[in-house]
């Protein structure tokens, strides 16, 4: 069942920043990606961010000189316009340096599957897709994931739940943009999440707002991280996320 988008009422407690994705060359895996979704890229002393406009997710690539070796526990969808749009945005992947892989999709499928410069996989969706209309160019972060993470990240950025059907679901922010969807089993948490979330409280103190997300579900987790103001915390799946002051 579909929830209401119009049911939703705003009681804002965390916002997601961005989408924190480990990279051995941070910076041009930032440049790869301002190149295919036509942003800026903005240096700091701990990674390169490439942040989205309006309701558009923002990325922030972060150094780790470990190679990827698993799927990751998300991944991009772009949108097309048009078959010509779709075509347009796989030929700028590529000469970006992406690839074209192979992760068991039939032939008949409209979507095109890349990889890019680290490896890590995205998908470019045919035109006409209906569950990402309106969600602008970068559509969804598609996560593998049960039920039950969903819900969870339903309360803890207290977005609306806009799919929930077949032990699959998504959530998208009040005022539309990107959407983030879980769906089947997680990924085995051999190593650390290439990708994690990173959220800011809104209105309550770093550590109210983790005792709230603790509250939900999440559990604290080992971090390297120093000083007091950053939590590491992980969902109900083993997801790991970042809360940061400020």
């Amino acid at each position: 069942m579909v929830a209401s988008v119009r049911a939703y009422r705003a009681v804002v407690t965390s916002r997601l920043l961005w989408l924190a994705i480990d990279a051995r060359d941070p910076a041009r895996l930032a440049r790869f990606w301002a190149g295919m979704l036509r942003r800026n890229v903005v240096q700091d002393a701990g990674g390169a961010l490439v942040p989205g406009e309006g309701t558009q997710l923002s990325l922030r690539f972060v150094e780790n000189p470990s190679e990827k070796v698993r799927p990751n526990r998300a991944h991009l969808h772009l949108t097309s316009t048009s078959l010509a749009d779709q075509q347009h945005t796989v030929a700028t992947a590529l000469g970006l340096g992406a690839r074209h892989v192979d992760v068991g999709q039939r032939p008949e499928e409209g979507h095109v599957v890349l990889a890019d410069p680290e490896n890590n996989e995205f998908c470019v969706i045919e035109p006409g897709n209906a569950f990402l209309a309106g969600c602008g160019f970068l559509g969804e972060a598609a996560c593998a994931g049960t039920r039950e993470v969903g819900l969870f990240w339903r309360q803890a950025l207290d977005w609306p739940l806009v799919w929930d059907q077949d032990q699959e679901t998504a959530v998208q922010s009040p005022h539309g943009g990107t959407k983030v969807s879980w769906g089947g089993q997680p990924v085995p948490d051999v190593v650390r999440n290439r990708h994690r979330f990173e959220l800011a409280p809104v209105r309550e103190d770093l550590a109210a707002e983790a005792d709230r997300l603790g509250s939900l579900g999440a559990t604290h987790r080992e971090s390297g991280d120093r000083g007091h103001d950053v939590v590491a915390m992980a969902d109900p799946d083993g997801n790991e996320f970042r809360l940061i002051a400020g």
